[in-house]
C-alpha cells in the first residue's frame, strides 16, 4: 500500500475496549500507534510515518526490490501445495510468483481492489476490498462477483474466514463495524459498531476467538464473536497471519514484524523496519515457512517459524 491510497473515513473512538488483561504486554514504546505525525487517520495511507520497533528485532537487511511496482501491496496468500507459489493482492489486481517471490508477473482482475484475500480450504478463494467482493471455487481461476444481503457497503478493509467453519465469514466496512455470516457470504449481519469501522488487519482462531487490528484501538480480540473485546497491544497493524498447523504462533506487521507464541496474548519484536510491513503469509505445507511484504518493495522470507527473517533476492 502507499500514499495513493483511497482517503478513509474516520470513526469516532470507541470506548468500551477492556484494557489489557494481566501477563499481557505491550511492545517497546516506539513501536505504540505509528502516525501520529501523520496527516492524521482519515488518510490511512500505508506510506504514514512510522516509528520503529526499538530494543528488538534484527534491523533489515538491504535487498533489491523485487515486487511489482504498484500501489498499495496489500495481501498475501500461499499455495496450499507449493510453498513457492504466492499470490500478492494489490489495489490493482492480483500477481503470482512461482518462484518464492523472486520474480512477480501480473495474473488477473485489472483494476480490483484485493485488500484481502483468504483461503480457507481446498479450491475457494476469497476477494475483498474497496468496492471489490469475489469469490472463486477453483483455485483462483476464475472469479465472481458477491452480492450479499445485509452489508451497508462493499468498502470491505478486513475480511477473514473461520478455519474450521469454511460457511462463517467476517468483514470490517469502513466507517460502519464488522459484519458476520453464518452462510458462507449470502448474508451478513452485524456483530460490532465498536470494532469494524478502523480495521485493516483481521484473523479467525480455529476456537472462534476474533482478532482485530484497529488503526484507533490497536489490536483487540473477542472471545464471544464481536459483542465484547479486549486489547492485546496498543499498535496499529496492517497485517496479521495465524500458523496453520500452530495457531498460537501469529505474526503482526506494522512497524516491523512482531512475533506471538501464546496466541496473540504477548509479542516481541523480530524485525525492524521503519519503512513498515503490510501483508504476512504462513505457508499450509511447511509450518516454518513464511513471508511477509515490505512497504519499501522488498519481500522477507522466514525459515524458522517467524525468528528470524532475511530479504528475498530479486536476482
Amino acid at each position: 500500500m502507499s500514499s495513493r491510497t483511497k482517503r478513509r473515513r474516520q470513526k469516532q473512538q470507541p470506548r468500551t475496549i477492556q484494557r489489557p488483561t494481566q501477563g499481557t504486554r505491550t511492545l517497546p514504546r516506539s513501536w505504540l500507534l505509528y502516525g501520529a505525525a501523520a496527516a492524521g487517520l482519515a488518510a490511512l495511507a500505508v506510506a504514514l510515518p512510522l516509528a520503529v520497533f526499538s530494543g528488538g528485532g534484527k534491523k533489515a537487511p538491504q535487498a533489491a526490490a523485487g515486487l511489482p511496482d504498484t500501489p498499495d501491496y496489500h495481501s498475501l496468500l500461499v499455495s496450499p501445495t507449493d510453498p513457492q507459489q504466492l499470490v500478492l493482492g494489490t489495489h490493482g489486481g492480483l500477481y503470482v510468483s512461482s518462484d518464492g517471490g523472486r520474480h512477480w508477473r501480473f495474473d488477473a482482475l485489472a483494476g480490483n481492489d484485493a485488500m484481502n484475500l483468504a483461503r480457507p480450504g481446498g479450491k475457494t478463494v476469497w476477494l475483498a476490498g474497496h468496492d471489490a467482493f469475489k469469490k472463486s471455487t477453483d483455485g483462483g481461476a476464475s472469479w465472481r462477483d458477491v452480492r450479499p444481503t445485509g452489508l451497508p457497503s462493499l468498502d470491505i478493509h478486513g475480511f477473514a474466514v473461520s478455519p474450521r467453519e469454511p460457511r462463517l465469514l467476517y468483514a470490517a466496512v469502513a466507517g460502519r463495524g464488522l459484519y458476520r455470516s453464518r452462510d458462507g457470504g449470502r448474508s451478513f449481519s452485524l456483530a460490532s459498531s465498536r470494532v469494524g469501522g478502523n480495521v485493516m488487519a483481521l484473523a479467525v482462531f480455529p476456537d472462534g476467538r476474533i482478532l482485530a487490528g484497529d488503526m484507533q484501538q490497536g489490536l483487540v480480540e473477542s472471545a464471544d464473536g464481536g459483542a465484547h473485546w479486549k486489547r492485546r497491544l496498543q499498535a496499529q497493524l496492517l497485517g496479521l497471519a495465524l500458523n496453520p498447523r500452530d495457531p498460537k504462533r501469529l505474526l503482526a506487521g506494522g512497524a516491523g514484524i512482531a512475533l506471538s507464541t501464546d496466541g496473540g496474548r504477548s509479542w516481541r519484536s523480530v524485525l525492524n523496519l521503519p519503512q513498515g510491513v503490510g501483508p504476512l503469509a504462513w505457508s499450509p505445507t511447511n509450518p516454518r515457512l513464511a513471508y511477509a511484504v515490505a512497504l519499501n518493495r522488498v519481500f522477507y522470507r522466514s525459515d524458522d517459524a517467524g525468528e528470524s527473517w532475511h530479504a528475498v533476492e530479486a536476482g
